[in-house]
């Protein structure tokens, strides 16, 4: 599995947002709320992916084999 690519993609993004989050002056209300949509999404979202991804792809290999032995 290609945990470290996925984790190092996240973790980079992820702080890039920072800037974002720790905004002041005009408009760091908006940039604020971005931020923090983002930064919390990306926690969020890479976490589930880590698991659900290899599940779905070997659900997905799985039927694709079982379709093909089928029609031979």
């Amino acid at each position: 599995m290609r945990l470290r690519p996925i984790l190092m993609t996240s973790l980079a993004f992820t702080l890039g947002v920072v800037p974002l989050l720790i905004a002041s002056g005009a408009s760091a209300e908006t940039q604020h709320a971005i931020g923090t949509s983002v930064f919390d999404g990306m926690i969020i979202g890479t976490i589930p992916a880590i698991f659900f991804v290899p599940v779905f792809y070997f659900n997905v290999i799985t039927m694709v084999e079982k379709i093909t032995r089928k029609k031979t």
